[in-house]
């Protein structure tokens, strides 16, 4: 029997800077990016459209757009929040949107400046951007489970906005678990009833791992059939608008879980690598598991990385 497969989309340098404070250089962004290219990772999220005043490590995602080839670019996504934001990112070079909005109209508010109602409302003119430069757009619903500032959010509202008719046009649904406070029968339950309400699109699972549930909540929306999932390099991560947000769950942890067909040991090696060497410039503490099993004395597993003599 095969087990389900979905991709991975690293969203490092966009929801794992959001928290940091510190700016990374064009030039590092660039080098994160490749080699994750390099390596296989098939999508990645390179950056936001928010406003630098309140989110400063996405000051130079222009730049980094307008150094990327287009080929680089097909891979590669930018968060937005109006049309605004994907005309900008679109004569930068861009052409895949994340269009972010949350299902808490507090959230939403507190995020981006409006009600939920609002940005919904906005989404057509985005969508029709988007299609008059040949690219593609998804809806992305933050605080799919919980608020920090509501509390529960109710499933039904979650699925009110993935079948508004103002999103008609979207490629991709993303679901998002802001807080990582879902369990997996949560996630199992809302990616199913998504999936089956919008089959012509791709739907991606974005999870934390706040309360340790990051990797079980990925694996269960994969089982329950979703595309994409969503990870940061050593969990780095979480919305500085978002009260008790914390990490993304870990990339190593997802990929070490998941084992798509461009993981081996070496490449492995190289991702915790790439996550230690970013960690220790930004400050950071490491979150991955993986990661940590892989520099362990368990040498006779092939997975630990072997030391330098």
């Amino acid at each position: 029997m095969t087990a389900p497969q979905a991709a991975l989309r690293d969203v490092t340098l966009r929801d794992g800077l959001q928290l940091t404070g510190k700016m990374l250089p064009t030039y590092r962004k660039l080098e994160i990016i490749r080699t994750l290219i390099d390596i296989g990772v098939p999508e990645i999220e390179i950056g936001s459209l928010a406003r630098p005043d309140l989110v400063p490590p996405m000051a130079n995602t222009l730049e980094v757009i307008g150094e990327l080839t287009p080929e680089e670019l097909e891979r590669c996504w930018v968060w937005v929040a109006t049309p605004r934001h994907v005309d900008k990112a679109a004569n930068a070079g861009a052409r895949n949107f994340q269009y972010c909005l949350s299902a808490s109209d507090a959230h939403n508010q507190a995020n981006i400046g409006r009600d939920t109602d609002a940005s919904l409302a906005s989404m057509p003119e985005a969508i029709a951007t988007t299609r008059s430069v040949g690219g593609h757009i998804q809806l992305c619903i933050a605080t799919t489970f919980t608020c920090p500032f509501d509390g529960a959010v109710p499933e039904q509202r979650v699925l009110d906005i993935v079948t508004d008719p103002r999103t008609d046009g979207a490629d991709d649904t993303v679901l998002c678990d802001t807080l990582g406070q879902a369990i997996p029968a949560q996630v199992d339950s809302l990616v199913r009833t998504a999936i089956a309400l919008m089959p012509q699109r791709r739907t991606v699972f974005h999870g934390h791992d706040t309360w340790g549930m990051g990797v079980a909540n990925t694996l269960a929306a994969i089982t329950a059939g979703v595309s994409v999932v969503d990870g940061a390099l050593g969990g780095l991560g979480g919305c500085p608008f978002a009260p008790g947000a914390s990490g993304n769950t870990a990339t190593e942890d997802i990929l070490f879980a998941t084992r798509p067909y461009y993981l081996d040991p070496g490449s492995l090696a190289r991702i915790v690598e790439t996550s230690e060497n970013l960690l220790t410039e930004l400050g950071e503490q490491p979150r991955s598991k993986a990661a940590q099993g892989a520099r362990s004395n368990a040498h006779a597993f092939e997975w630990v990385i072997p030391q330098q003599n």
